[in-house]
């Protein structure tokens, strides 16, 4: 959610966002909450006079009935009643209209970072840089869960008779695997200075309407029935809640959390949930991690987090790229915003693993997260989340990457301790 006073003194600027964005639709948007501001503003101005009126005209009716003076002392008490009935049409007013320019500015896109590239879609989303060297191995990869049958790891069909499609169950030593790729990853964010976090698996609502536009909440969140709780989506957005109503001091920033958190999702609408094996699923755990910080820094940290993720793939060999996702394909809290995607020697393409945003002050001034600075100022928080490792997605680049013509996978020195010292794993079937 951007400033209504930026909105206020800039509207063409945020219209020309919003034509990055190619969301004209909402266009009109702009002029309609300049309007409802000014007549909030002309409302709250009527009523702080009549609160200031109110308070001189009691004093005038005690000097008044302390001469004796009844009568006029009684005009003025008839004046008071009056300017109350007012006053509290007035206070219906400003609730109503803070309502009305609430639910708009959540709609309104955030700025984006000018070094965004401009596209309507992921089809225009960018190249950055590489690292590793992409292989198509001389033997043919199977599809991952292939690989994982083989080694009796995967059973999805027990789980479609148990939940439905989109849930699966992990065995023996893939299920291991999945365990020590979370394990290594948590240690490997400990060892960059993140503190460890295990946070609730799910938020209220005031947190859902916070962290995302209503949308993304539409197409990810389990409603929890009967209660003001959903499912988390990702642990970045019970991570970033935890600062909720906070006033930060200076001194105590950045705050860099990293989190272990199961995920759930409904994929409503997302075209992959058809899909064989675990690419789209509405049940999975991750690493994530998210900072809190001044917004000067904010920058800086974006690029250590998407590195953090590149630095942890390349430790156990998988090539990845970067990518920056184009303005059309930002969410509409975004700032900047960079796809981490890994290697697939089946597919020989990459595909994605992971995401780094940068928020600015969307989710902060949504979320009322303030620091405080030593100079005694005020101003709203930066905040950022960057998926450290998602296993499912983690496993299918892991099992294909590490793959070898006799059917058993290598295991790079890194996992070695989470693996009991294996260092590879040997097929059943």
């Amino acid at each position: 959610m951007i400033d209504i006073k930026f909105l206020r003194e800039n509207p063409d600027a945020v219209k020309e966002n919003i034509k990055k964005k190619f969301q004209d639709d909402k266009l009109p948007l702009v002029d309609e909450v300049i309007e409802l501001d000014a007549k909030s503003r002309a409302t709250q101005q009527e009523a702080d006079q009549i609160r200031s009126d109110r308070n001189k005209i009691s004093k005038d009716i005690g000097a008044l009935m302390a001469k004796g003076q009844k009568e006029e002392a009684e005009e003025l008490k008839a004046k008071v009643a009056a300017n109350a009935q007012r006053l509290a049409e007035l206070e219906e007013d400003e609730t109503e209209l803070a309502e009305k320019i609430r639910k708009i500015m959540l709609t309104i896109p955030n700025i984006i970072d000018p070094s965004v590239p401009i596209g309507k879609d992921d089809s225009e989303n960018v190249e950055v840089t590489r690292y590793g060297e992409p292989v198509v191995p001389d033997f043919e990869i199977p599809y991952h869960t292939e690989i994982m049958e083989r080694f009796n790891g995967i059973d999805m069909d027990a789980a479609g008779r148990v939940a439905g499609n989109g849930f699966y169950y992990l065995m023996g030593d893939i299920a291991r695997l999945h365990s020590a790729v979370i394990a290594y990853a948590r240690d490997f964010m400990i060892d960059r200075g993140f503190t460890y976090c295990i946070p609730p698996f799910m938020i209220r609502s005031a947190v859902v309407d916070g962290v995302m536009s209503f949308a993304e909440m539409d197409a990810m969140m389990y409603k929890i029935e009967g209660e003001d709780l959903y499912l988390i989506g990702t642990s970045e957005h019970s991570m970033i809640g935890k600062f909720i109503d906070q006033m930060l001091p200076e001194a105590d920033l950045p705050q860099t959390l990293t989190s272990y958190s199961p995920c759930f999702r409904k994929e409503k609408g997302a075209h992959g949930i058809e899909e064989r094996g675990v690419y789209r699923i509405h049940q999975f755990e991750k690493q994530e991690m998210i900072v809190v910080c001044k917004p000067e820094e904010s920058p800086m940290w974006f690029d250590k987090l998407w590195q953090n993720t590149v630095d942890l793939f390349r430790s156990m060999d998988i090539p990845v790229r970067t990518i920056e996702c184009c303005s059309g394909d930002l969410a509409d809290l975004k700032v900047k915003s960079y796809d981490v995607e890994a290697w697939s020697p089946r597919q020989k393409k990459y595909f994605e693993v992971g995401s780094c945003s940068n928020l600015g002050d969307a989710q902060a001034r949504r979320l009322r997260i303030r620091i405080k600075g030593e100079d005694g100022s005020k101003y709203f928080a930066h905040t950022l989340n960057n998926t450290v490792v998602a296993p499912p997605r983690m496993l299918i680049a892991f099992l294909e990457n590490n793959l070898r013509a006799d059917g058993s996978v290598a295991i790079p020195e890194v996992l070695r301790p989470y693996m009991g010292g294996k260092s590879q794993l040997t097929p059943l079937n």
